[in-house]
C-alpha cells in the first residue's frame, strides 16, 4: 500500500468513525460553494473533542467559513458555552448563523464580529478564553498566536489548522512553518499536532 492510500484509508475510517449530520453537510456544501474551505470531518471532530475535554465555555474561532467548525465546537462545548467567531466577510457570516440555527443552537450562544483578525482581537479580553481555533489567513498565524497567548486563561488550548497541506501561497506557506516553530519553542506550550484531515496543531497555554 502507498503512502497515499493508507492516508486515505484512514481519513476514510475517520469520516466513518465521526459521521456529519444535515446541517453540517449544509454548513459544509455552502462552504465550498463560496470558497470558504471548511476544515475536514476528522478536524472538526477533534475540536469537538478538545472543547469537550477542557469544558470550554468561552470560545474564540478565527474564520467563521459558513458554520461547519462552530457547529463542531459548539456541539463540544460546555452547553451555556458562547462562541465568538471572527471573519472580514459578511457573507460568510450570514451562512454561519443559519447552520448554527439550523444545528439547534439558540442566537445567545454565538457571537458574530465582523472584521479582519488582527483588528479585532485586540479588543477581546485578557485571559478570558478557554480555546482559540485558527483557521484564515495562514500567513498571519504567529500574529494569531501572540493573541491567543494573551487571550487564553492558564490550562487553554490553541488549535491551528492546515498545518499539514500543502500551500500554493508562498506566505501563507511560510506562516504555517513560523508558527510550527514558535509553538514548538514556546517552553510555555505544551504542543501535539495531530495529523487528520489538513493537519491540526494544538497546545496548551501553561501556567
Amino acid at each position: 500500500m502507498t503512502l497515499e492510500a493508507a492516508i486515505n484509508e484512514v481519513q476514510t475510517y475517520g469520516e466513518w468513525f465521526s459521521p456529519e449530520d444535515e446541517p453540517l453537510r449544509e454548513a459544509r456544501r455552502l462552504g465550498e460553494e463560496f470558497g470558504a474551505e471548511p476544515i475536514g470531518v476528522t478536524g472538526g471532530a477533534a475540536l469537538r473533542f478538545i472543547a469537550s475535554l477542557i469544558k470550554a465555555r468561552t470560545v474564540v474561532e478565527i474564520g467563521s467559513g459558513c458554520g461547519v467548525s462552530g457547529i463542531w465546537l459548539l456541539r463540544g462545548m460546555h452547553p451555556q458555552g458562547v462562541l465568538t467567531s471572527v471573519d472580514v466577510e459578511p457573507e460568510n457570516q450570514r451562512l454561519a448563523k443559519i447552520a448554527y440555527s439550523d444545528a439547534g443552537f439558540a442566537a445567545s450562544r454565538t457571537r458574530m464580529i465582523s472584521g479582519r483578525a488582527l483588528d479585532v482581537l485586540p479588543r477581546l479580553t485578557d485571559a478570558a478564553y478557554d480555546l482559540v481555533f485558527c483557521d484564515a489567513m495562514p500567513r498571519e498565524y504567529p500574529d494569531y498566536l501572540s493573541a491567543a497567548l494573551r487571550l487564553l486563561r492558564p490550562g487553554g488550548v490553541i488549535a491551528f489548522d492546515d498545518a499539514l497541506t500543502p500551500l500554493p501561497d508562498p506566505a501563507d506557506a511560510h506562516g504555517v512553518r513560523a508558527v510550527a516553530r514558535l509553538v514548538a519553542e514556546d517552553e510555555n506550550l505544551i504542543p501535539l499536532f495531530l495529523p487528520l484531515g489538513d493537519g491540526l496543531l494544538v497546545a496548551q497555554k501553561q501556567g
